[in-house]
């Protein structure tokens, strides 16, 4: 069964066709969401009819309460309560970021319903702080990310998760694509082999792909396709939908390589104190960009995370969301589902390895209505890139002239390495792993590289 909706629809909470408890709508009224979007209007009914949902929203479009308000809800209406050690629904998150967030979301809805309880499990921290937490305190709704339930499930000796999931009545599935993309469809497979059968499902992601469709099929019975499209006036008939907001607007920007680092801080001066998300392509370059734009950026806060980080990623989260303005250098890892407040420009240093990943990046700006920028940086032999997107996305991009370089840039990059000796180390590291980024690029013929 499909259900399409226009992602320019928006509908009042009381308009449901199945009325929320009194604890929800308080919890949602505090939010200050007067309407529901397209993908909360379509999931929330069809998941309390007792129905699986596979849904495609673009990013932005508000899936995570499309997937934990009908949670809450089933999770009250049941006919006996659950015991404390008693798991009612799992959420299963690609990335620790993204399950922190949802807990976060969950926990404010939870302060309206006494009788509930969640807990996060993700790594970055000791199993054995986890095991710990379940036994002592339980919960009824478990956010996750797949390698660490995956773990819990298989451990023996000092816990018993696969007694506590029987009463599972929810699974959802965030970020489903991104969850293959990372490699954990054997985690995934796993857990599924433990959870009760009878369950309701909900798959949410920003593409629909052949793997996804496995994983439909392996994981859901009979699931309705909920797909949310954003309407364009200016789309002709016929034409396929935008794979980005349309309250995003997308640039790209040409500049040469020598050129590049110093043309970017001329564009943060030029737009001054804003929030920043500038992608790069591997891990080293993160930690070497952000060493030399600590150096260079004096007057803005400088961040940096990917996803071979351990035990810091949380800490670097939660301060970039609280501050105001500053830059966070970061992997694709902050690419998929993460809502950071008032980010006004995602900044791509280069062409990401794949159009999915362009999407997916932009959509860190300009979500649930709000305005947003993003700007990906290309060398004057990149420009079939453009196009690319065109015909591969749905994405169209609109040129904005570079600023002037700041002068002195390389110099000072060169000084800095000199007193710094692991600066250097850091240098050489970007500079391996970023051509061999740009070799495995999956657009390297009309990137035109040499």
């Amino acid at each position: 069964m499909d259900n399409n909706q226009d992602n320019s629809i928006k509908s009042k909470w009381e308009d449901l066709n199945c009325k929320l408890s009194l604890p929800v709508m308080r919890a949602i009224n505090k939010l200050g969401f007067r309407t529901m979007t397209p993908v909360q209007a379509a999931c929330i009914p069809l998941f309390i009819k007792n129905m699986d949902v596979a849904a495609e929203a673009v990013t932005g479009s508000g899936k995570t309460l499309a997937f934990l308000i009908p949670l809450l809800e089933i999770l009250q209406r049941r006919d006996e309560a659950l015991k404390s050690h008693e798991i009612g629904a799992v959420v299963i998150s690609p990335t620790r970021e993204l399950a922190t967030q949802t807990s976060e979301v969950l926990q404010h809805f939870l302060g309206f319903i006494p009788g509930l309880s969640q807990m996060l499990v993700v790594g970055g921290r000791g199993v054995v702080k986890d095991v710990s937490e379940f036994r002592d305190k339980g919960a009824n709704i478990v956010i996750a990310t797949p390698g660490r339930l995956e773990d819990l499930l298989m451990r023996k000796h000092d816990i018993n998760l696969p007694s506590a999931v029987k009463t599972l009545e929810v699974l959802i599935l965030d970020e489903a694509d991104r969850l293959l993309d990372l490699g954990f469809d054997k985690s995934l497979t796993t857990i599924l082999s433990y959870l009760p059968k009878q369950r309701r499902t909900g798959l949410f992601s920003a593409t629909q792909t052949k793997e996804i469709e496995m994983l439909i099929r392996a994981g859901l019975r009979n699931p309705v396709i909920v797909s949310v499209k954003e309407k364009d006036s200016n789309r002709l008939a016929g034409e396929e939908a935008l794979s980005t907001p349309l309250t995003l607007c997308n640039h790209y920007m040409m500049c040469e390589a020598d050129a590049k680092l110093a043309t970017l801080l001329g564009f943060v001066r030029a737009q001054g104190r804003k929030k920043y998300m500038l992608f790069l392509s591997t891990c080293a370059c993160v930690e070497y960009f952000t060493v030399v734009l600590k150096a260079l950026l004096k007057d803005l806060a400088v961040f940096g995370i990917h996803g071979k980080m351990k035990n810091k990623r949380t800490q670097i989260f939660d301060s970039f969301r609280a501050v105001e303005s500053g830059v966070l250098v970061c992997t694709d890892v902050m690419a998929r589902g993460v809502d950071i407040p008032e980010v006004h420009w995602v900044v791509q240093y280069d062409p990401p390895s794949s159009a999915a990943a362009f999407v997916h990046r932009c959509g860190r700006t300009a979500r649930i209505g709000h305005d947003g920028s993003a700007l990906v940086m290309l060398l004057p032999s990149e420009d079939a890139y453009i196009d690319f997107l065109r015909r591969n996305q749905k994405v169209e991009l609109e040129s904005l002239p570079a600023p002037s370089p700041v002068p002195g840039v390389l110099e000072k990059v060169r000084r800095l390495q000199l007193r710094d000796r692991a600066v250097a180390d850091k240098s050489a590291r970007a500079y391996v792993s970023y051509i061999q980024a740009y070799n495995k690029h999956e657009c390297n013929l009309i990137l035109r590289l040499k």
